[in-house]
């Protein structure tokens, strides 16, 4: 461990371990022991006690969340560990990954490991859920498959949302924060009765702030020279009827607005050979990137716009209706919108190479309509809880990528990179890559799930407990791709091999970078490309729980998870042998990836200690997963594999502690994986070419897989007099070092660090008003997000010419927020 880091860990945990002592110092000591509450989850889709689920459940109430500054799910990773939530290119592309397991972002046609359930509603990627989640009652953090009764494709994990609900009393809250980089907040809620029978809530919030990293612009039409800015608002509205005591209804709709600038990249490794891509790109236009390899000097190079405006909206209804004493029936049903138009500097340099135009043609949008049914019971005098459902899910997505040249790439590629070749073969400026030309590819993908599922828990005796459960899913997709490609360069590529042999050793290599998937017109020659597939597949559950005692639970489990298989939607190749041994870089209509599978044990225990003032869970878990789909980037295109085994293996233990030390609590825990992708061959992939851009990863661990992930949060609170309270809180999150790139290059790799939060506030006992300061990254620690090859900018198989890129974590934010309740 490098000396800084270790003064880092230390002092971060020294903060933690004051908050417990040193106001220990100060407090009177407690009476008698202080409980702690019983927590209620919902994990196996009706409320019980954390303590009798057997499955590893990390459960954040939605007082902890607003003391740790938490309003985001990529926030929630201080308070949960093994959780690791990470955007790339822009805010829409999110990605949630538990004990290292997750699907690599940037591509909509990959559906997410771990999925995201919001009020009951699945939502269909990780980044449709990102945004204020507002007012929360508790936010549960599932680890391992959960397919049996959590919408589809949550292979990898659950993060079950839960926001607070109309009241049946007259609430009103608001609050004012202000902060560095320009920060400030605002948000409303009222909540109360409208009938006797009717109840409401609204919820209402706006935030923006100065961008994390300053841009040069040089030459070209982006104006703004800072980057990764804050700015939107977001509505909430319930209403909750009650005709009866036995049937109640919750319709939730709301909307969000975002229009921002994100996301530029800095450079995080430059190759210094004398020929290296950075220096060819300085010879076409100076002072374009920053070869000197200090990415956190957070100084970005763009002259394209990084613009995104999103939209998000939705409309749910939850019914419950208590049909006997014996027996429910719930329903919910959801209609969701979210549509994202973003411009890119594809190539994160100043000079004019390749971008995405912010005009909003480059879009993607999202509709899905949902439908769950659910009825659950009690029979054999309360021995048998049981519970049958459907589901289902449409989804349609609609994309179109444009991808342009801008006025340097022919000087940086073709006579540069290219060593000016493509000129002997007759092709110079305005011939190919001409500015404003590129590909322009239109996908419109249209999904239907339909499952049955079954859940049933029967006590065998009073101590042991039997859990079954059973889904049967069927998954059907459909694509209709549309290729359009101008400026092209590989027909007249291939067909000048003969000359280029006779001329050069490095032919192959010409007429590869004249056939990269942009500057192929073969593909617009497979005219509208239809692909469509089937899955019909098991999963499952199985769970044995005995307790030994009111304090103590133990359990084993099995669990057969599954992700439905999709379509890349971005352009695939095949080289094939042409005439006289000519490669022959044909467009490959069939872009299809098959579906995940996942076998998980787990043995564990749920104990209660210290007269109930001690929660403690462990488990091990031991996760096999078959046909992992892979999402990556090298540099020119995303490539979509299936890698045939990754094995996840380790430990997890949580607890929430209420200390002797009145009104001073902890919460926390520990995740240990070893999550590793098992040895695999060339033949062993889709496409046996990709091997060498994958050549890292057979025995390696998976990227974004840290062994170690702690967390710890402590909060303190007690009266000062004169009716004034004292409410503080550190959170911090510790994990050890990790791969940010999913091709395991070692310039993407992230040293352990130790992110904390700090919060403190006073304010009336009464709760009428709370002034905070609070710091997030309260150590200013540097850290990567995600580490990417620099687009057209990487040989793969010399560091010393290449570029590799990355997108940061945020900095140290600071600031003040000023709470009322009415």
């Amino acid at each position: 461990m490098r000396i800084s880091q270790l003064l880092r860990s230390s002092a971060s945990f020294a903060v933690l371990s004051g908050l417990a002592f040193g106001t220990a110092a100060h407090a009177q000591d407690a009476a008698e022991t202080r409980e702690v509450d019983e927590i209620i989850v919902t994990a196996q889709k009706r409320e019980q006690s954390l303590q009798d689920v057997p499955i590893v459940v990390t459960s954040v109430s939605g007082q902890l969340l607003q003391d740790a500054g938490v309003r985001d799910i990529r926030e929630l990773t201080v308070l949960t560990p093994g959780l690791t939530v990470t955007s790339t290119s822009n805010e829409t592309i999110v990605t949630a990954r538990v004990r290292g397991v997750g699907t690599v972002g940037d591509n909509p046609g990959l559906e997410s490991s771990v999925g995201v359930v919001i009020d009951g509603v699945y939502r269909p990627r990780n980044g449709v859920s990102f945004g204020d989640l507002g007012e929360v009652t508790r936010i549960e953090v599932l680890k391992g498959p959960q397919g049996t009764l959590f919408g589809k494709n949550t292979s990898a994990g659950v993060v079950n949302i839960i926001t607070a609900g109309p009241t049946r009393d007259l609430q009103a809250e608001s609050e004012v924060t202000v902060g560095n980089y320009g920060q400030w907040g605002f948000s409303g809620a009222l909540s109360g009765p409208i009938t006797d029978t009717v109840a409401g809530r609204i919820y209402a919030a706006a935030r923006a702030r100065d961008g994390y990293l300053n841009v040069v612009t040089g030459e070209g039409p982006r104006g703004r020279h800072e980057d990764n800015t804050q700015d939107f608002y977001t509505l909430r509205g319930q209403l909750l009827f009650e005709p009866s005591q036995d049937l109640n209804i919750r319709v939730i709709g709301d909307y969000t607005k975002r229009d921002e600038l994100c996301c530029a990249g800095t450079q995080l490794f430059v190759g210094q050979a004398a020929n290296s891509r950075a220096r060819l790109i300085e010879q076409v236009r100076p002072g374009s990137l920053d070869l000197t390899s200090t990415p956190f000097d957070r100084l970005a190079f763009s002259n394209r716009p990084t613009d995104q405006r999103v939209e998000d909206m939705g409309l749910s209804a939850e019914v419950n209706w208590d049909i006997n004493e014996a027996m429910s029936l719930t329903s919910i049903t959801a209609w969701r919108n979210w549509q994202a138009e973003t411009g890119q500097d594809s190539d994160f340099t100043a000079a004019d190479l390749v971008y995405r135009p912010n005009d909003g043609r480059n879009r993607v949008e999202f509709e899905q309509f949902s439908q769950e049914l659910r009825l659950a019971g009690e029979a054999m005098d309360g021995r048998l809880n049981w519970l049958v459902g459907g589901f289902y899910a449409k989804e349609d997505l609609n994309t179109r990528s444009l991808f342009f040249y801008g006025q340097d790439y022919y000087a940086y590629f073709a006579q540069r990179v290219l060593s000016n070749v493509p000129a002997l073969i007759g092709l110079t400026p305005g011939t190919i890559f001409q500015p404003g030309l590129g590909s322009d590819d239109i996908h419109a993908q249209e999904g239907d799930t339909w499952a049955l599922f079954t859940n049933n828990s029967f006590k065998i005796t009073d101590a042991l407990e039997l859990t079954v459960g059973l889904r049967y899913t069927i998954d059907e997709k459909s694509l209709t791709s549309d290729y359009t490609t101008t400026g092209s360069s590989c027909d007249q590529g291939e067909a000048a091999f003969p000359a280029l042999a006779g001329l050069l050793g490095t032919a192959t290599t010409i007429v590869g970078g004249l056939c990269l998937n942009a500057q192929n017109n073969d593909f617009d020659d497979l005219g509208v490309v239809n692909q469509s597939r089937e899955e019909k597949e098991w999963s499952g559950t199985a769970k044995l729980a005995y307790r030994f005692n009111p304090d103590l639970m133990t359990y084993v489990s099995y669990s057969r998870g599954y992700k439905a298989g999709g379509f890349n939607l971005d352009r695939e190749q095949r080289i094939l042998a042409g005439p006289g041994g000519a490669p022959n870089f044909t467009a490959d209509p069939d872009t299809s990836f098959r579906g995940e599978f996942v076998d998980s044990w787990e043995v564990g225990a749920k104990s209660t200690l210290f007269d109930g003032s001690l929660l403690l869970n462990l488990a091990a878990f031991h996760q096999t997963f078959e046909d992992f789909q892979l999402n990556t980037f090298v540099g020119t295109a995303f490539i979509v594999e299936t890698l045939p085994e990754v094995i996840s293996r380790g430990v997890d233990a949580d607890f929430i502690w209420s200390t002797p030390v009145d009104g001073l609590d902890f919460q926390g825990g520990v995740t240990y994986a070893e999550t590793e992708i098992q040895p695999f061959t060339a033949s062993d992939l889709l496409v046996p070419s990709r091997f060498n851009s994958l050549r890292r990863l057979p025995g390696a661990r998976l990227s974004f897989a840290p062994l170690w992930s702690a967390s710890l949060a402590g909060t303190y609170e007690r009266e000062l007099g004169g009716e004034l309270m004292l409410r503080s809180n550190v959170s911090a999150k510790y994990t050890s070092s990790y791969n940010t790139g999913s091709d395991l290059h070692p310039a993407k790799l992230q040293d352990e660090m130790v992110l904390v939060n700090a919060r403190v506030g006073v304010g009336a006992a009464d709760e009428s008003w709370t002034v905070e300061l609070w710091a997030n990254n309260l150590f200013d620690e540097d850290y990567l997000q995600v580490g990417f090859n620099g687009p057209f900018q990487v040989d793969e198989n010399n560091d010393a010419v290449s570029v590799y890129n990355a997108f940061l974590g945020a900095p140290r934010t600071v600031g003040a927020t000023l709470r009322l309740r009415y």
